[in-house]
């Protein structure tokens, strides 16, 4: 009788220490997404800061493209009341189709493409929207691999007592996909 006591003991202690380990590695998870995700926002607000520089440049060389600056205005604050992780990607979404527009529009001058200032923010914004592809990347690989924690058995036993709820990924929709149509 001792011997199963002592058996029950150690399968006790086994499941309470894979318990610890599993809300451990759970909450770990969880903050490589949290922490991606901030990632996201700082080359977020980063492109944000650059925006109205870029556009008082362009404006100088372009006063007739009000709506397009006023489209990028626009998503630019929208961007600045996005509350969810949902609204901040279709804000996102909204600056990136924006932002080709104004930069086609650009082309249409070439006093502006040569001017030292405009090309320097262009490059800064170039450099910016890359690391926010990194980011990008990094934010949906560490969110596949806590979405696959919580989802598979037998850590998706801990998370749903936990609640350790799924994280969505950080998705383009299908208007930041098309090509912007440019008309003069």
């Amino acid at each position: 009788m001792t011997k199963f006591l002592v058996f029950l003991a150690l399968i006790a202690a086994a499941i309470v220490i894979y318990a610890i380990s599993a809300y451990n590695g759970l909450v770990n998870k969880r903050n490589k997404v949290a922490n991606s995700w901030s990632q996201i926002e700082v080359q977020l607000k980063r492109r944000f800061d650059l925006i109205p520089n870029l556009l008082e440049t362009v404006k100088g060389y372009a006063a007739h493209e009000r709506q397009t600056f006023e489209a990028v205005m626009q998503a630019r604050n929208s961007y600045m009341s996005a509350g969810s992780h949902q609204d901040v990607m279709k804000a996102n979404g909204e600056l990136s189709q924006g932002l080709s527009r104004l930069f086609a529009v650009s082309e249409a001058y070439p006093e502006l493409k040569a001017n030292a200032n405009f090309q320097e923010l262009q490059r800064e914004l170039s450099k910016t929207e890359d690391k926010i592809t990194f980011a990008r990347q990094f934010y949906n690989d560490v969110t596949m691999d806590y979405n696959n924690a919580v989802q598979m058995f037998p850590t998706s036993f801990f998370a749903n007592r936990f609640n350790f709820v799924e994280e969505p990924f950080f998705t383009i929709d299908e208007k930041e996909a098309e090509n912007p149509q440019i008309k003069f």
